[in-house]
């Protein structure tokens, strides 16, 4: 089984794909940690590392390929921005959480220990970059959610839910 949780910075996606890679016992990658672990070994944060993406696709190119090899592998839950696009066809399910960016940006300023403000900027500049380079190198409008099977809105739902309606949703489409 491959199952693809996409969507925004702040969305929720990351502890929902942990949770639910717990929950089937499946293998659990994130496109971002990986993408981190990059910027990391450059010595770059996100967002010097984005903007690197933007001049040079084998950045992003690199990550897509471990992204598609261990969802070829199989039981696999991928967190990624854009797999959901990019696995259309091959993942069994693709799900895209949003929430509102002033939802995400108090999340991520708690996760991060940094103020709500700089949260807001950091959202927005990586919005940016992600749009320009996912159009400029896939022709990905990332405002096109047709690829996916289930958008939940995790703005007001508390994550416990938000995987217990994941899980409905894979119950009544498989054997789980």
């Amino acid at each position: 089984m491959i199952i693809v949780i996409s969507g925004p910075s702040g969305s929720g996606k990351t502890t929902v794909a942990k949770i639910l890679s717990e929950r089937l016992k499946l293998r659990f990658v994130s496109a971002g940690q990986l993408f981190r672990e990059m910027a990391a070994s450059l010595g770059k944060d996100i967002i010097e590392m984005n903007k690197s993406a933007e001049k040079k696709f084998d950045i992003d190119k690199l990550i897509d390929e471990k992204i598609l090899d261990e969802a070829k592998k199989g039981n696999v839950i991928i967190e990624s921005h854009i797999a959901g696009w990019l696995l259309s066809g091959i993942a069994d399910y693709t799900i895209y959480l949003w929430a509102n960016i002033e939802e995400r940006a108090k999340r991520i300023s708690i996760r991060d220990k940094i103020s709500y403000e700089e949260a807001l900027i950091k959202i927005m500049e990586r919005e940016q970059s992600h749009y320009f380079r996912f159009w400029k190198y896939y022709g990905i409008d990332l405002l096109d959610l047709t690829p996916f099977d289930m958008v939940i809105n995790t703005s007001n739902i508390d994550i416990n839910r938000i995987v217990n309606i994941i899980l409905a949703y894979i119950g009544k489409n498989t054997s789980v």
